[in-house]
């Protein structure tokens, strides 16, 4: 291995602990405890050296909200090809949703809530965020009805579901209706 390999390979190891550490401090504490000082305090590297792989706390967060986009399109995916039928995936891709979002709350901050410097609905989107999004069209699409433009259904969906899982976690809805509103949710605005 050449000495470049081993400094690119280094660099990147140490953005991924980065990541992960800032990741661990936002589920632990929130988001407002994730400062470069204590990011550079937990990994024991300078803060100079986080600045040289982020310009800022604002670039982890969208570090961390690509990440989870990641994970929860693979959570989706499974969860949709684990199902048999429309019915039966469409209420398993909002389980999943609702599911990733509450084990997860600082990335889903992270993807939803707080500024990443991320580009939303755009050309410029990044890719992970593009895949997310897929996760839910492959699954909602098929069940927009006619004439329902399949993107904009999963759009619609995909509020839907944000607002269960924000409203639940903020204490607004009671989660133990969480099944029933996801019910509610699929046989109401899926055409089966």
């Amino acid at each position: 291995m050449s000495v470049q390999e081993r400094k690119r390979r280094e660099r990147a190891e140490r953005e991924r602990l980065i990541v992960a550490t800032a990741r661990e401090l936002a589920e632990q504490q929130g988001w407002d405890a994730v400062t470069t000082r204590r990011l550079a305090e937990r990994i024991e590297y300078s803060q100079p050296v986080l600045y040289s792989h982020f310009r800022g706390k604002r670039e982890i967060i969208g570090a961390v909200a690509l990440q989870g986009a990641a994970e929860m399109a693979t959570a989706l995916r499974s969860a949709a090809s684990a199902a048999d039928g429309p019915h039966a995936r469409v209420t398993a891709l909002a389980r999943a949703y609702l599911g990733f979002a509450a084990r997860n709350p600082a990335v889903y901050d992270a993807m939803f809530q707080l500024d990443g410097g991320l580009a939303f609905a755009s050309e410029d989107t990044p890719e992970p965020l593009k895949d997310a999004f897929a996760a839910l069209l492959e699954s909602l699409g098929e069940v927009a009805g006619d004439g329902v433009h399949p993107g904009r259904f999963t759009e619609v969906f995909w509020a839907a579901l944000h607002g269960l899982a924000t409203l639940t976690r903020a204490g607004r809805m009671p989660p133990e209706d969480t099944g029933r509103r996801v019910e509610l949710l699929v046989d109401r605005l899926a055409v089966l």
